[in-house]
């Protein structure tokens, strides 16, 4: 794969008609079929499979054992945790070949699904929302939202850092504790980033992490003390 602009371990297929951008990297056993579409900058564990019917924008991050099928689309900046599962039909049966009615799948951009978590298909993961390791998402999920459980129920929103922050009605705002972002949840109860826009990407200088979680939250509770 020495001709290509991306890197591919030798262990890995990659079928004519696959479309790769720049500086993406293919691990071990990854399988990427004809037709389907990857951005630059992307990252594919082990034992990763990306469909030819699948989209995936720049900089998504897909950690081992992920199959990404037909009909799934991830935008920019999506992270996969590992054994995450997307799915494109609702009611599969061997007998019954369903293949020209494979439901959408939206991961928007920013988003995160955790390990062992799975997204029934056919619903939208909005910007920067933290599906939980585990969790098993039924229905949309709003922009920031936090999402625990079996099956997922909003628990809160999250900041584009990973941190809950607490927005009850309209007008709240809160701060992330880690890069100072402010947060507003608007009059229809959707919630945005006061300082950088959904579709903009973090300056430079807030795109590296540098506090870990638990820290973050064990300082919020020792001020709550």
């Amino acid at each position: 794969m020495a001709d290509t602009p991306y890197f591919a371990h030798e262990t890995a297929v990659i079928d004519d008609g696959a479309e790769i951008g720049a500086d993406t990297r293919i691990w071990h056993f990854a399988h990427i079929c004809g037709g389907a579409v990857i951005g630059q900058r992307c990252v594919f564990g082990q034992n990763t499979m990306v469909a030819g019917g699948a989209r995936v924008g720049h900089n998504v991050k897909v950690q081992n054992n992920v199959a990404i099928y037909d009909g799934v689309e991830l935008e920019d900046d999506v992270f996969l945790g590992p054994s995450c599962v997307l799915t494109n039909v609702t009611n599969p049966r061997s007998q019954v070949v369903r293949k020209s009615l494979y439901e959408k799948t939206l991961i928007r951009r920013g988003a995160t699904i955790g390990a062992n978590a799975t997204v029934v298909c056919g619903v939208t993961v909005g910007r920067y929302a933290f599906i939980a390791a585990g969790a098993v998402v039924t229905g949309d999920v709003p922009d920031y939202a936090m999402m625990l459980g079996v099956p997922a129920r909003q628990r809160g929103w999250v900041t584009r850092h990973g941190h809950p922050i607490q927005l009850d009605q309209p007008g709240d705002q809160a701060t992330c504790p880690e890069s100072g972002l402010h947060y507003q949840m608007k009059a229809d109860g959707s919630v945005v980033c006061v300082e950088v826009n959904e579709d903009a990407d973090l300056p430079a200088d807030l795109a590296v992490g540098r506090t870990p979680y638990r820290a973050v939250q064990s300082r919020d509770k020792d001020d709550a003390n």
